[in-house]
């Protein structure tokens, strides 16, 4: 294990060393994220920095921890991952429609789907008991990888915030991956701490004040990374597991979630971007770019701490659990806006019964 640490802590360094390299190639392709209305930057910034993580990740899997992982999922995954990056690449460069972007995003999930044989095929559920999937394992793991890879895309709006979320996120899967679940090998969890540093390794770069943002190219490869790894837990999937991963994912799906609730209920379409994210929202409220980050890690923090609670809990104690978390990510979310001011039905109902009690009395 001490020369896997060596060696991931390579991989952190050779990212923090190419990732200046990848901003003159950005400038060079043209790749620049240029101010406008929905920007958070006042000057163009270099984009396309997921190119960066790509590569260090690859050469620590291919060349660093070659002997970890198996040759037919390695290759399989690294030609799902090429068609994610070259995706971003010519949307950073050129910006593709919301559905060349998914196109995109499909394509490379059919090859995690029959290529690699990562995927969801059997089901566990408390009374009910065990059943298989069947022909509905296509279209389950299908929606899980673009639902993740897109949740992730959402949340990158601040210098540093999706690279920051990811590597909290995937460092709770992979310790989980090496403690928790029941693979018969430790590569799952190297994987994810090879991605982890990269990560690591390219942040430094992307937090505010950014030399390069991350772009479609960096986010949609984590975002599909992660929907990966976690498919890898979730090949038997029973309640527990099948909670872990969105708990530790907690920030970007909620994010994408209140997003789609928000539009649905302005009767606006699902794939038109706004100013009213989570981040958003919180600089609106007051707090500087650097803040909001913290703030933004600081939540994902406490999705990864309540995730790790899972494989200690009964059933029952997940349940509590999670009814416990619903009830409170619905009040934070309530408190500062997100679906709008006038969306607060947890909230009023809570001041209505406080407001009897005290007449009461």
């Amino acid at each position: 294990m001490f020369s896997v640490i060596v060696k991931l802590f390579l991989t952190m360094i050779l990212s923090a060393v190419i990732t200046p390299f990848v901003v003159k190639l950005a400038y060079i392709l043209g790749a620049v994220d240029k101010p406008n209305a929905r920007r958070v930057n006042i000057k163009p910034m270099p984009t396309m920095g997921g190119l960066a993580i790509f590569i260090a990740f690859n050469f620590a899997t291919f060349a660093l921890l070659r002997e970890q992982f198996p040759t037919h999922e390695l290759f399989s995954v690294f030609l799902a991952e090429c068609i994610i990056v070259l995706t971003g690449i010519i949307d950073d460069i050129r910006e593709l429609s919301p559905k060349a972007k998914l196109a995109g995003i499909f394509a490379a999930s059919l090859v995690i789907y029959f290529l690699a044989g990562i995927r969801m095929n059997e089901v566990t559920l408390p009374i009910i008991g065990s059943f298989n999937l069947g022909w509905w394992s296509f279209p389950i793991t299908i929606i899980w990888i673009i639902a993740i890879t897109n949740a992730v895309n959402l949340i990158d709006g601040l210098d540093g915030l999706a690279t920051g979320v990811s590597i909290i996120a995937l460092f709770t899967m992979g310790v989980m991956a090496y403690f928790f679940l029941n693979f018969t090998n430790v590569y799952v969890a190297i994987w994810i701490f090879a991605m982890v540093s990269a990560l690591v390794g390219f942040l430094p770069h992307n937090f505010h004040p950014a030399s390069i943002f991350l772009g479609d190219t960096g986010s949609l490869f984590i975002g599909f990374m992660m929907a990966v790894f976690s498919l890898k837990g979730l090949k038997n999937v029973t309640f527990i597991t099948l909670l872990m991963p969105v708990v530790i994912m907690g920030v970007p799906i909620t994010d994408t979630v209140y997003a789609i609730l928000r539009r649905l209920l302005n009767k606006k379409p699902i794939m038109q971007a706004d100013k009213h994210h989570l981040h958003h929202r919180l600089m609106q409220l007051g707090l500087s770019h650097r803040q909001t980050v913290l703030v933004i890690y600081g939540l994902s923090l406490v999705f990864a701490f309540i995730s790790l609670l899972y494989p200690l809990s009964t059933l029952w104690g997940s349940v509590l659990l999670t009814v416990g978390v619903l009830i409170g990510l619905e009040l934070f979310i309530e408190s500062i806006g997100l679906l709008g001011d006038n969306r607060q039905p947890l909230l009023k109902a809570i001041q209505k019964f406080v407001k009897r009690l005290e007449k009461k009395n």
